[in-house]
C-alpha cells in the first residue's frame, strides 16, 4: 500500500513539490552562508518525493536560532502552502491520506532543523 500511495503521490503532488524544494536548495547554495538552508531543502525535497511510510520527529531545541531564521525567511509561508493544500486533500474521502502527507511536509517546513526523517 505504501508504493501504491508513494507513486500517486508522486504523480499527482510530489513530482512538483520535489522538484521546487530541489531547485530551492540549489538557489540557497550558492552562497556559502545559505549552505545549511539549502541542505534543509534537500532533506524536505527527498520527503516531497516519497513521503509515505516515513515519520518526522522535529525538535525545535536542537538549533532554535536557525529554525528562527528559517520561519522568517520563508518558512512561515511554507507551511501555509503545504497546510492548505492538505485541506483541499481531505475535502474528498479518497485525498485524506495525501492530505496527511501535506500535513507532514506542513510540519517539517515550519521547523526542518534538528528534525530527523526516519
Amino acid at each position: 500500500m505504501k508504493t501504491i500511495g508513494n507513486i500517486l503521490w508522486f504523480i499527482l503532488t510530489g513530482l512538483e513539490s520535489g522538484l521546487v524544494w530541489f531547485l530551492s536548495g540549489i538557489l540557497w547554495c550558492i552562497t556559502i552562508i545559505g549552505i545549511p538552508f539549502g541542505k534543509q531543502c534537500f532533506k524536505l525535497a527527498g520527503l516531497s518525493f516519497w513521503p509515505f511510510g516515513r515519520t518526522v520527529n522535529t525538535c525545535f531545541e536542537k538549533h532554535p536560532i536557525a529554525n528562527v531564521i528559517w520561519l522568517i525567511l520563508g518558512g512561515l509561508e511554507l507551511t501555509v502552502g503545504f497546510f492548505v493544500i492538505g485541506i483541499v486533500w481531505c475535502v474528498t474521502i479518497i485525498g485524506i491520506p495525501f492530505g496527511k502527507q501535506c500535513f507532514k511536509l506542513a510540519k517539517l517546513a515550519l521547523f526542518p532543523f534538528g528534525a530527523e526523517i526516519n
